[in-house]
């Protein structure tokens, strides 16, 4: 069926109007949806199969269009890996190299050269970095609160005029909801960027009241590696603080006071007083309605598993596993939130006649511990939280159905960004363009290495972790901790024999050619990158 854009440029051809507006026309939309600490294992594109969970608006990427199948960041920690997304840069280039760093406005950002080249640019949502956004966009609208991540529920927001303002509902809803309306506002003659950036499903893990039954009488599968003792890696991982069996904080795992035991604080510091006399903080900031649905929900599983532990009927095993059991139940629920907001983004686009001729990418900012090894969070080089998910459709260009193996970063995108809009790519990038792949084109040349440098040293009690990856090995270093003095460590890792990474072979002579191969492409990816620490 002839689209209104198909009949529209056929009448462009034959007019007498100017080839410049034509070109204008061709150049696509870009529609990014963006979440936080979204693992692989979760998204049912990438886990084949899946045993935990289906996501099927995500999975339509990669059904109409690609999925990438070893993509990864170059720093796995929230802001370091977004000031790459828009500066096609590592982090020692591009200054936030800690979620501590100031975020330098005025250096090159290919949002802002798409909105110089015509594009019509936005961001709802997340931003988690310092300052907020001043002229990267044409319009922003950004989470605030909670050290800069939001809130899940009635969160407050930044606006393009500097105000602060609450919006009710949930976050995810309404930073859906909010790009959505942008897009129907905006100035139709211009190709746009819609960066629409989720929290979720982010620490402290809290679904939407609709999904809160879901997976509620399920077993979530263990990883083999949750019970790991961590013997066959560096000393530095037994010393974390990511182990997911000491997880107690009634924040996260939802063990909170009973429905009509406390009262709660008022005032503008009614979170941290809530927190003072024992209570969860996000008390303080949900309605009466909403509290009152979380406790008929919570409630009785809190008090169930409190009389099955006084009564000896639970294992020491299953005491292990509770808080992954909690944990995992509302991170699940925020991914099908997430999943479902992204079919109403693919339903807008549809309804509007932009699908043919809208880039929708699917990404978070890096992957995420969910009992690997025993741990939460981030911040290693495993790639469990090195891979970001990377999913693309983009109609008439990207044939559907493909995994496409080659390994690509966060470094890429702002590259292939610019490439797509036909803006020339500033040299200083650390990025390639993926448009040649995304258009199928086999490449003589590409990268077969991958680097990492983490730098938030104390962090979760880690030193810093420098690391390459080629197709089959990796090679991890972890140096200068504040606390610990073990000296500079080593791992080399087998991806083929290993792929969890469970046992390093850096000291096995067997492997004393692999290391030093590795060693090499270490130092050539230093001086490649001009990394001075």
């Amino acid at each position: 069926m002839l689209t209104f854009n198909t009949i529209f440029r056929a009448l462009l051809v034959t007019s007498a109007l100017p080839l410049g507006l034509l070109a204008k026309f061709d150049e696509p939309n870009i529609l990014i949806i963006f979440s936080d600490d979204h693992a692989l294992r979760t998204i049912s594109a990438y886990a084949k199969g899946s045993d935990v969970n289906q996501t099927p608006n995500i999975d339509r990427l990669a059904n109409e269009g690609a999925i990438f199948t070893r993509s990864f960041c170059g720093n796995s920690i929230c802001q370091p890996s977004r000031a790459s997304i828009l500066t096609g840069k590592h982090s020692h280039k591009h200054g936030v190299m800690t979620n501590g760093s100031n975020w330098d406005p005025e250096q090159p950002i290919f949002t802002r050269m798409l909105s110089e080249a015509g594009y019509q640019t936005a961001m709802i949502g997340k931003w988690h970095m310092h300052p907020y956004p001043s002229d990267e966009f044409d319009y922003h609208k950004t989470l605030t609160g909670h050290g800069g991540q939001g809130r899940y529920y009635n969160p407050h927001f930044v606006t393009y005029e500097g105000d602060t303002v609450m919006e009710r509902g949930y976050s995810t809803d309404i930073i859906t909801t909010e790009s959505i309306e942008w897009m129907q506002g905006r100035d139709a003659s211009k190709p746009f960027l819609m960066m629409c950036q989720f929290k979720s499903p982010h620490t402290n893990v809290m679904p939407p009241l609709r999904n809160l039954n879901l997976f509620k009488d399920a077993d979530i599968p263990v990883p083999d590696s949750y019970h790991s003792d961590h013997s066959g890696r560096s000393r530095y991982l037994s010393k974390t603080w990511m182990q997911m069996s000491g997880m107690k904080s009634e924040d996260v795992i939802k063990t909170g006071p009973e429905a009509g035991t406390y009262d709660l604080p008022a005032g503008e510091m009614q979170k941290e007083r809530a927190q003072r006399i024992g209570l969860p903080g996000f008390y303080a900031y949900m309605t009466e309605e909403e509290l009152a649905q979380w406790h008929a929900h919570y409630d009785p599983i809190n008090e169930e598993y409190a009389r099955r532990l006084a009564e000896g009927e639970i294992s020491q095993k299953e005491q292990d596993e509770f808080p992954y059991q909690r944990y995992m139940k509302d991170y699940l629920r925020c991914v099908a939130a997430i999943d479902q907001n992204v079919g109403r983004l693919l339903e807008y686009l549809e309804k509007n006649g932009l699908d043919d001729n809208t880039i929708v990418i699917y990404s978070s900012d890096q992957g995420f511990f969910l009992g690997e090894n025993g741990f939460t969070d981030k911040r290693l080089a495993d790639d469990v939280t090195m891979s970001m998910p990377f999913l693309i459709r983009w109609p008439g260009v990207v044939a559907s159905g493909q995994r496409i193996d080659a390994m690509v970063q966060n470094i890429d995108y702002a590259p292939t960004l610019l490439d797509v809009a036909g803006i020339e790519v500033p040299a200083d990038m650390d990025g390639k363009s993926l448009l040649p792949i995304l258009k199928g084109h086999k490449l003589d040349e590409w990268r077969d290495s991958i680097y990492y440098h983490y730098y938030h040293n104390g962090a979760y009690n880690l030193p810093k972790i420098e690391a390459t990856r080629s197709d089959r090995y990796k090679l991890v270093r972890y140096y200068d901790h504040k606390k610990f003095d073990f000296g500079e460590q080593w791992e080399l890792f087998d991806l083929q024999k290993d792929p969890t990474e469970q046992q390093s072979v850096y000291a096995n002579p067997e492997y004393a050619s692999v290391l030093e191969e590795m060693q090499h492409e270490l130092s050539k990816l230093r001086d490649q990158y001009e990394v001075v620490d």
